[in-house]
C-alpha cells in the first residue's frame, strides 16, 4: 500500500500543504475555491508542519501503521484499518480521545468544532474521499518533500 513520505531536506517550511489539505477536506478543489473557502478562517489541517531546530522542517500526517495503535485503543471502533488506511466513522466516536493519547507520531488530533461537520476528531485518510488521484499535500507540495509511494 502507498503511504505519504516526508523528506525533511526538502521541506521548505512554507505550510502549503496545511492549507491544500484543509482546502480539500472543506470540499475545496482549486487554489481559486481555497482562498474563497479559507479566508477569515482558522484552519485545522490533518498535516501538521513542524518548525525544527537549525532549520529543519518536517510534515506530520497519519502514518497508516501495519498494527495501528489506535484502533487497538479505540473503545468504539470509530477507527477502522481498511485496506491499509485508517479510517475514522464520526458516527461512532464518542470523543474520549483515546486515539489522540495512543497515537504514537500525534497524527490524531483533535477538529475544528467550528468546521459543522460533526468530527470529534481529525486525521489523515490519504484524500480518499475527495476523488482525485493524490492526496493534496503531496500534489501541492511545492518542493515534491512530500510524496505518496509503495516502501519497504
Amino acid at each position: 500500500m502507498k503511504r505519504i513520505f516526508v523528506n525533511e531536506d526538502w521541506c521548505l517550511g512554507c505550510h502549503l500543504c496545511e492549507y491544500h489539505c484543509a482546502n480539500a477536506n472543506l470540499g475545496g478543489v482549486t487554489a481559486r475555491d481555497m482562498v474563497r473557502n479559507l479566508k477569515g478562517k482558522d484552519i485545522v489541517p490533518r498535516i501538521q508542519v513542524e518548525d525544527g531546530d537549525n532549520g529543519i522542517h518536517f510534515a506530520v500526517s497519519c502514518r497508516h501503521c501495519y498494527e495501528p495503535q489506535c484502533v487497538r485503543a479505540c473503545i468504539t471502533g470509530a477507527l477502522t484499518q481498511e485496506d491499509g488506511v485508517i479510517r475514522f466513522n464520526t458516527g461512532k466516536c464518542v470523543g474520549c480521545y483515546t486515539c489522540v493519547l495512543n497515537c504514537p507520531y500525534g497524527a490524531i488530533m483533535p477538529a475544528d468544532p467550528n468546521e459543522g461537520h460533526g468530527h470529534v476528531v481529525q486525521k489523515c485518510e490519504l484524500c480518499l474521499s475527495n476523488n482525485v488521484k493524490d492526496p493534496a499535500c503531496v500534489a501541492h507540495c511545492p518542493n515534491k518533500a512530500i510524496v505518496l509511494e509503495e516502501r519497504d
